[in-house]
């Protein structure tokens, strides 16, 4: 089943994949619940436990779905069916494969819903809608029955005009213009609230350390929780990007620069949120309401805010779009694999399929529901089923040979430790805290 070059191409450079890679971990979660989470949980004490889970989760998780990939020569179906034929039953790894395949499409679909109301919130702020009203009236409106359809469908095409065609280098050469206007961006929003006059009570909820979390139980596991999930390990979407790279690439090093890459841009967006709401006396949240409803209040009240909130929502767009093609991406390519779709069909398919359910889902509460649904039960599945396939099904002596390619020095032995004990213990850990805590990432 292994195979040189993907029927859909591959990335050009190691900096094009970890753009791409970086592009699809960098999402919401960073954006509208790491702020909040740091300075929920000890501000700078917070940080403690979640480098470590980023490290961990960064090197050990991303490095075996990038590495089954290539191994593999294929996506999420094929190398779930790679893994299993060594136990003679590539059939059932087929079948499973299904449950992490499903947890991409489900994310999409409801990912294109919430960048729409992004995208809403972005012409709003343009025009000046957005900060002349009252925010939680703009998106209530947003986000009722059928309320955010063109802006919805709009994603989607934008989506699917990117993957259409070009397909690994399509999205090498998408990720390498929108990261880094992205991080732009937010560095830019970053020094502006810097300056407003009371900025500094943000940095002490963000970052003065409270020590005493660190024995909290609740504090460990949310830190795992969000680094968890914020790097996007969900068995299935970062597995079809490593079956686009090239063999002569450091998969571990790629992984740990995708890591790095991820945790700035939730620093530079706890900078630029946190601060600013702090300033003008507005209890901060987390979720949809931290995004639609406060910061618009933010902005309403900054000098020159209608263009810091347009700054703001494009940016966000942005790191959506590039999230939303790589869940797309795991969909298409096991599609074209396992039943020999062309490319364009694939894509207008998936893109179809995302759209005409998100229709149904677009008021906030029945997509809020659906979106709980799928990231406490079938991702979290998902990770666990990549883990075990790859370290154990598989075997770590196998896929090590694959992370060995394209580096100065073999791995060390401390790394299958870290694989074996650690890290598939702690994906199992995060499925069942998902079911107690209803949700951790």
């Amino acid at each position: 089943m292994s195979q040189k070059n993907h029927v859909n191409g591959g990335f050009s450079s190691s900096f094009g994949f970890v753009l791409a890679c970086v592009g699809s971990a960098v999402g919401l979660g960073n954006i509208w619940m790491f702020p909040y989470r740091l300075g929920q949980y000890g501000g700078a004490a917070f940080l403690v436990p979640y480098f470590l889970f980023i490290a961990l989760f960064g090197l050990v998780g991303l490095s075996a779905e990038f590495a089954i990939g290539r191994r593999a020569g294929t996506g999420t179906l094929g190398a779930y069916e790679y893994c299993f034929e060594r136990i003679k039953n590539g059939k059932l790894g087929r079948l499973l494969g299904w449950i992490p395949l499903l947890g991409s499409l489900g994310i999409a679909i409801g990912y294109s819903i919430i960048i729409g109301w992004v995208l809403r919130s972005f012409a709003g702020s343009l025009t000046g809608a957005i900060l002349a009203e009252d925010s939680a009236a703009y998106f209530a409106q947003a986000t009722g029955h059928l309320g955010s359809v063109p802006w919805h469908v709009a994603v989607v095409a934008v989506t699917v005009v990117i993957l259409i065609a070009n397909a690994a280098s399509g999205i090498e050469k998408a990720n390498k213009i929108l990261m880094p206007i992205f991080f732009l961006l937010f560095a830019v929003l970053a020094v502006r609230v810097a300056f407003l006059p009371g900025a500094w009570a943000g940095y002490e909820f963000l970052f003065v350390p409270k020590w005493e979390y660190l024995l909290r139980a609740d504090t460990w596991i949310m830190a795992m929780g969000q680094a968890f999930f914020s790097l996007s390990i969900t068995g299935s979407g970062m597995i079809v990007y490593g079956s686009y790279l090239k063999k002569s690439e450091d998969i571990p090093k790629a992984s740990v620069r995708t890591a790095v890459f991820d945790t700035v841009a939730a620093l530079l967006a706890a900078l630029a949120i946190m601060p600013a709401v702090f300033a003008f006396g507005i209890e901060p949240g987390r979720g949809p309401s931290l995004m639609f409803v406060t910061l618009p209040n933010v902005f309403r009240q900054m000098p020159m805010g209608r263009l810091f909130a347009a700054i703001f929502f494009l940016s966000v767009c942005f790191a959506g779009i590039t999230s939303l093609m790589n869940m797309f991406e795991a969909v298409i390519e096991s599609w074209q694999t396992k039943f020999g779709l062309g490319r364009r069909l694939s894509v207008l398919l998936c893109g179809g399929t995302a759209l005409a359910v998100g229709l149904f889902l677009e008021n906030e509460i029945v997509v809020g529901t659906f979106m709980d649904f799928i990231t406490i039960v079938i991702v979290p599945i998902g990770a666990v089923m990549g883990a075990v396939s790859i370290y154990y099904i598989y075997g770590y002596r196998r896929i090590r040979e694959e992370l060995d390619l394209g580096r100065e020095k073999p791995l060390s032995p401390v790394f299958g430790f870290l694989a074996k004990y650690i890290y598939v213990p702690l994906t199992v850990l995060v499925l069942i805290l998902g079911f107690i805590y209803k949700g951790i990432g």
